[in-house]
């Protein structure tokens, strides 16, 4: 099992930039660590920032949420959703906006268009098989998972030429050549990235592991395996519908993956249809 502790995170900080938790998201934990937070100071806090409050309008309104009407404002999103949900929304939406593409060696629009594709086939793959974890968890981690990716970008000039060896080699996964590289790999920055910005610790320790194979065989909780899975699931099938080959890991974690989220064969095709539908539309 990988862990980190407060020391390796402390010395993974020395000479490694990321990007600082905003202003708007540390004004936000503030009043969620009220005793009773209030629903309305939080929405109007969200509110101040324009933009911040309209891309969280789109996500809530997309397809993946499925409301039967149009949420219209940020105080109608924290009624239906909840401060847990609205705080993840929002803090995906403001770590898309941390990265300054002229510092950055790899092109950031790109990225986040997969990191995109994932976040929302996670939550198809969610709504379909009715899974108790909430959408808004599966798209917090399909958007957040790689997120150490543009941050090894940010910090190394010559990330760009690990990324594309790891792209014309399906044999071997990124985190073997980022290893061989730079002694760690995009798991554990996006691990540190995410506990600064302070998402939820399930959601950081899945952000650790969510490369490693032996996952899933070790005892965990119903919610865990469900979102890990469907983590995995949905980047096989973003991964096979943009590059028409099986992503490194899934012939490994395949039987596993369908056996946690109770699904055969046909289930899968069935979603890989769903996907293609997606990708098409």
């Amino acid at each position: 099992m990988i862990e980190i502790d407060n020391a390796v995170l402390k010395d993974m900080n020395h000479g490694f930039c990321l990007p600082a938790k905003p202003e708007l998201l540390q004004s936000l934990h503030q009043l969620l660590q009220q005793p009773e937070p209030e629903l309305g100071e939080i929405a109007a806090l969200i509110a101040t920032d324009v933009a911040t409050s309209a891309a969280v309008l789109k996500v809530i309104n997309s397809s993946s949420y499925g409301f039967s009407r149009t949420i219209t404002d940020i105080r109608q999103a924290v009624m239906f959703l909840g401060l847990n949900s609205i705080t993840m929304l929002v803090t995906g939406y403001l770590l898309k906006q941390a990265f300054d593409q002229s510092k950055c060696c790899i092109k950031l629009e790109r990225f986040w268009d997969s990191a995109q594709e994932i976040a929302d086939v996670a939550t198809l793959i969610g709504n379909k098989i009715k899974s108790k974890v909430p959408v808004e968890n599966l798209y917090m981690l399909g958007l957040f998972h790689d997120a150490g990716i543009p941050a090894m970008a940010f910090n190394y000039p010559d990330y760009v030429e690990v990324l594309g060896a790891a792209n014309s080699n399906y044999d071997k996964m990124l985190v073997e050549f980022e290893e061989q590289r730079y002694q760690t790999n995009h798991t554990v920055i996006g691990y540190y990235l995410a506990n600064s910005w302070n998402l939820p610790k399930p959601i950081c320790q899945l952000i650790l592991r969510h490369h490693d194979v032996t996952y899933l065989q070790e005892k965990r909780s119903d919610e865990e395996m469900l979102t890990f899975s469907t983590l995995k699931m949905a980047e096989n099938l973003v991964h096979t519908n943009k590059r028409f080959v099986a992503a490194p890991d899934w012939p490994i974690m395949k039987q596993s993956v369908l056996d946690a989220l109770n699904l055969d064969e046909d289930d899968y095709q069935d979603l890989k249809d769903d996907t293609e539908e997606y990708f098409t539309t």
